[in-house]
């Protein structure tokens, strides 16, 4: 068990499952992508670890760039994406892929998926660590999905509870 400010998490996730899985996603994007140069946008902050550990895998010729969304407030998604920002690449035409930390409402992500084909996409497709399909309010396709998990909270592995906890090297679920 660990403490994260006022809150206690378990084990959930251990680095070498989360890194066996990590590489077979980067193996699935080396194949979907080989006759492409797709875009690779890392949400940041959450998505930093999983970002690093997946490009240690991919082998095809890309792009990658770093935006931040403000949309989280404490333990819960606020549903809208208040800003996007760093995106400055064009967009237009190109295969995209979004990295995120975790879908959970799908609110942020499927605006974000709008956004991104408003802008000219060729594709846009979802590569996310975690994904909470009990906790959908608005379906968004997430092709590339590391772990399944119930709708539970989480931390580590680039995801935080009030920005802490993001430097644990696994991923904890909040105690009963």
């Amino acid at each position: 068990m660990i403490t994260v400010k006022d809150k206690t998490f378990v084990p959930f996730l251990e680095p070498t499952t989360l890194n066996a899985r990590i590489t077979e996603l980067a193996y699935e994007l080396n194949h979907d992508y080989h006759d492409k140069t797709p875009l690779f946008i890392v949400v940041l902050k959450g998505a930093f670890l999983f970002a690093a550990e997946l490009f240690k895998h991919v082998t095809i010729p890309c792009e990658i760039t770093f935006v931040r969304l403000a949309s989280y407030q404490s333990m819960e998604s606020s549903g809208r994406i208040k800003q996007i920002i760093g995106l400055e690449e064009p967009i237009e035409g190109r295969h995209v892929v979004i990295v995120e930390d975790i879908v959970d409402t799908g609110l942020t992500m499927a605006q974000l998926v709008r956004q991104l084909k408003e802008k000219g996409a060729e594709s846009v497709e979802v590569a996310t660590l975690l994904h909470k399909p009990e906790a959908m309010r608005e379906p968004v396709v997430t092709r590339y999905v590391g772990f399944e998990i119930e709708n539970r909270f989480v931390v580590g592995f680039g995801l935080d509870y009030d920005e802490q906890g993001r430097n644990l090297d696994a991923v904890y679920i909040l105690a009963d």
